[in-house]
């Protein structure tokens, strides 16, 4: 039996897990999107169901005007006696802190704040004599040594019990991060990323007798890379390890798939899975001698599980939205209903525009497959020159297209739009004179395809645009495309609100 990476296909990076019995439960970042740090079962380490999001309120989740792929950066998931805990950094407003509830599925607390607690990737080890290490990167704008500094804490009040201190440098690469601390066997291990979250990133490990150290090089680091190889994954790094039985060890971790040369990739930094050996002299290798592959054996110990139906059809006739979508930041009141027009979405164009950072409506999904296609039905019918309401995809404010439906030099225009850089065009303009009109985005690994039509009726490709505009190479940041529903005022708020009956995501590759 073998099974396919990613386990979690497009913009779902920074991985951790934990084992509660027979269940398993992991995070990953979310960066400016709200709601934040989703949360995944799984019984086999393979097929994962999302079950809700950690981060669901503003007051836990304040990203107001965040700049792009700034946010939530790293979450560490962990269970102890009973409770489920997610710690993690907002980058946004430069704090650490964690959030606690007694099902995976959430309500979550309101947050604890590290408030004397620098840097990024917070991490919780709950040790066998009670104690709580708290372990993280340097912190903030160089003002101590890189590496990274533990403490202890005391968990029901974040309060931290020690001084800061160093525990480990790393092996010398570039940006030492991501730390775990375990305990096995009277050893502590501490796990971290290192080489930067790019083309040169790898996994290292050290041990100690004592969680303060000093800690000893693994003589194997690192432990998992795929730099300098042709491996059809790269950038594989920032992991985190789950034992599943006595002798058996797995391991999560991100990675990318990048397309063409020199390679890009767009869909961001996606979740895979490796099996973990032990050596005889007691340190974990993951994968093949330390990388992975597309295809990889599944655990003998667990039962095979079946994967979830893709849900290609959102026809917006519930009272909630369903887990899989996602605002750009938090979302304004009255922006968004799914009460206001039952069985449709309405956005309500706000000033904001998908080329802002500030306040927007927005509501999209992560681009999970290469090959794949979206489309929606609009009931839109713009009253002033600006309101425009339509389909994206977007990395960021700066690198995204669309296809719209607006009003321009006064006449009811359909238009393709692309957004690189500094590089703005309208790529396609026609009129159209109905209120009704379905939208589509077809993509392949190379290329986004526009077009329109009326219900129903004749389809019309309007323009497209290359997958590579919008790539992490070209884009920067640390997230990855979404493929949704905008509306905006281009300047002003918009009195024409936009009404999607339904959104389909119809993937054309299997993963």
């Amino acid at each position: 039996m073998a099974f396919s990476n990613p386990i979690l296909s497009g913009f779902y990076p920074d991985p951790s897990i934990c084992r509660v019995g027979d269940d398993y439960y992991l995070v990953t970042s979310t960066f400016e999107y709200f709601p934040g740090v989703p949360i995944f079962h799984s019984r086999d380490l393979v097929n994962w169901r999302q079950i809700g999001h950690c981060l669901t309120r503003e007051s836990q989740l304040p990203l107001q005007d965040s700049a792009s792929s700034h946010g939530i950066f790293a979450p560490t998931l962990r269970h102890h006696q009973g409770r489920f805990y997610m710690i993690t950094t907002n980058i946004t407003v430069r704090k650490n802190f964690y959030v606690w509830s007694d099902k995976p599925e959430g309500p979550w607390s309101e947050p604890i704040w590290l408030e004397e607690w620098p840097g990024i990737d917070p991490s919780l080890l709950f040790d066998e004599d009670e104690k709580v290490y708290l372990t993280g990167t340097s912190g903030f704008g160089g003002h101590e040594p890189v590496g990274i500094y533990q403490t202890e804490l005391e968990i029901e009040s974040g309060k931290l019990l020690g001084e800061r201190r160093m525990i480990w440098q790393g092996t010398g690469g570039s940006f030492p991060e991501g730390p775990h601390l375990y305990k096995l066997n009277g050893w502590y291990y501490l796990l971290i990323a290192e080489g930067g979250t790019e083309y040169g990133h790898m996994v290292t490990i050290a041990r100690s007798r004592a969680p303060y150290g000093p800690f000893e090089s693994c003589p194997h680091n690192p432990i998992l890379t795929h730099r300098s190889t042709d491996n059809s994954i790269q950038a594989t790094g920032h992991a985190d390890l789950v034992q599943i039985s006595e002798t058996e060890w797995w391991a999560v971790f991100l990675g990318i798939r990048p397309i063409g040369y020199p390679a890009v990739h767009h869909l961001g930094r996606e979740t895979f899975l490796a099996p973990v050996t032990w050596t005889e002299d007691g340190w974990p290798m993951i994968g093949d001698k330390g990388q992975a592959s597309l295809t990889m054996g599944v655990s003998p110990s667990l039962p095979a599980g079946e994967s979830a139906q893709w849900a290609a059809l959102d026809d917006f006739d519930q009272s909630s939205l369903a887990p899989y979508w996602n605002f750009l930041r938090n979302p304004a009141e009255g922006s968004w209903s799914l009460a206001e027009r039952p069985g449709w979405l309405t956005l309500h164009g706000l000033a904001g525009s998908l080329d802002d950072t500030k306040a927007q409506a927005f509501i999209g999904r992560r681009q999970q497959h290469f090959r794949a296609e979206w489309s929606t039905l609009l009931s839109f019918h713009p009253e002033r020159e600006g309101e425009e309401a339509g389909l994206t995809v977007i990395m960021n404010e700066r690198h995204h297209y669309e296809i719209g439906l607006t009003l321009l030099n006064g006449r009811r225009q359909v238009i393709v739009r692309r957004r690189v850089g500094s590089l703005w065009k309208i790529e396609h303009a026609a009129e159209y004179a109905d209120s009704l009109i379905t939208l589509g985005i077809k993509a392949t690994e190379s290329m986004y395809t526009f077009y329109y039509g009326a219900p129903d009726g004749e389809e019309h490709i309007a323009g497209t645009g290359e997958c590579s505009m919008l790539a992490k190479e070209v884009a920067g940041g640390f997230t990855g495309v979404y493929a949704g529903m905008y509306a905006t005022g281009n300047g002003a708020a918009s009195g024409a609100p936009a009404y999607f009956d339904w959104f389909k995501y119809e993937p054309r590759d299997s993963n």
